[in-house]
């Protein structure tokens, strides 16, 4: 049987062959990153912002941008990035599906793409199944996003975060790098993690507005949706409805039934 489905849709040791020279060009950079201060590493992110303004593409910058976010979190969480999660990353980067199985590194991988589509200063958003997931991973990878200059948000039920290095006072000190914010300047930052229901509903709600100035979402870029099978085949059966209670009285129903009643029939030429 997988001899004939390789038959049909092939393989993907041709892709992989097409990406292993940019995972080459990608550990290139590794032992000149290392030499570079704190301050040095994070002023690529704004060597890259120039580079796009004078015209290079994502493409172009992909192997040192990575190898940049890969040395951060070194720096930061002491997670060094393998080939096959570069591998992913740049999967990810193309828009294509990476299956990786649990314990692989997902969310360091997300990292990668998330990073380098920021760079563009335009939307980059991380879609996950459920809040404590978007929550945890907001404000894990936060580190490594925060010590390269970019900001962080979490969206979730009714609540908005952005990630912040200090450590906040509060009574759950799981979220602690957390802090509340408003919808609308949670979707200004860099990235922005959230699950397929919020972005789907605020998306809703943003074509209710009657000024474009209610609404919260900025133009949408770029996206990586994890367990995509579950959120775009499962959960897709169920359509996001907004609905609110009636604001009048069904009062008004049974007088209208009553004013009818005493209508006089009379034909009328229009």
């Amino acid at each position: 049987m997988l001899n004939i489905l390789t038959k049909f849709f092939g393989s993907n040791e041709s892709e992989l062959k097409k990406i292993r020279p940019i995972v080459e060009r990608t550990n290139s950079f590794e032992n000149d990153l290392e030499k570079l201060s704190d301050e040095e590493l994070k002023n690529k992110t704004l060597e890259f912002k120039e580079l796009l303004q004078s015209g290079k593409t994502l493409d172009d910058i992909l192997p040192e941008a990575f190898a940049v976010v890969r040395e951060a979190s070194k720096r930061t969480i002491g997670q060094r990035h393998y080939d096959v999660q570069l591998i992913g990353g740049v999967v990810l980067h193309r828009g294509k599906i990476a299956e990786m199985k649990t314990g692989e590194g997902k969310t360091l991988v997300a990292t990668l793409p998330l990073y380098l589509n920021a760079l563009t200063e335009k939307s980059a958003h991380l879609i996950t199944v459920n809040d404590f997931l978007a929550k945890f991973q907001a404000q894990w990878m936060g580190k490594i996003f925060h010590f390269l200059g970019l900001s962080i948000s979490a969206i979730v039920h009714e609540q908005s975060y952005i990630y912040t290095a200090e450590k906040l006072d509060v009574e759950d000190k799981t979220w602690e790098h957390l802090a509340p914010i408003s919808r609308k300047q949670a979707y200004q930052a860099d990235i922005t993690y959230g699950t397929n229901n919020e972005f789907g509903f605020d998306y809703l709600r943003d074509n209710m507005v009657v000024s474009i100035d209610q609404s919260n979402q900025r133009e949408l870029n770029f996206a990586i949706v994890d367990e995509v099978d579950s959120i775009l085949i499962d959960e897709a059966r169920t359509p996001l409805i907004i609905s609110a209670p009636a604001q009048e009285s069904t009062n008004l129903y049974h007088q209208f039934a009553d004013l009818v009643k005493r209508l006089a029939k009379v034909d009328y030429a229009v």
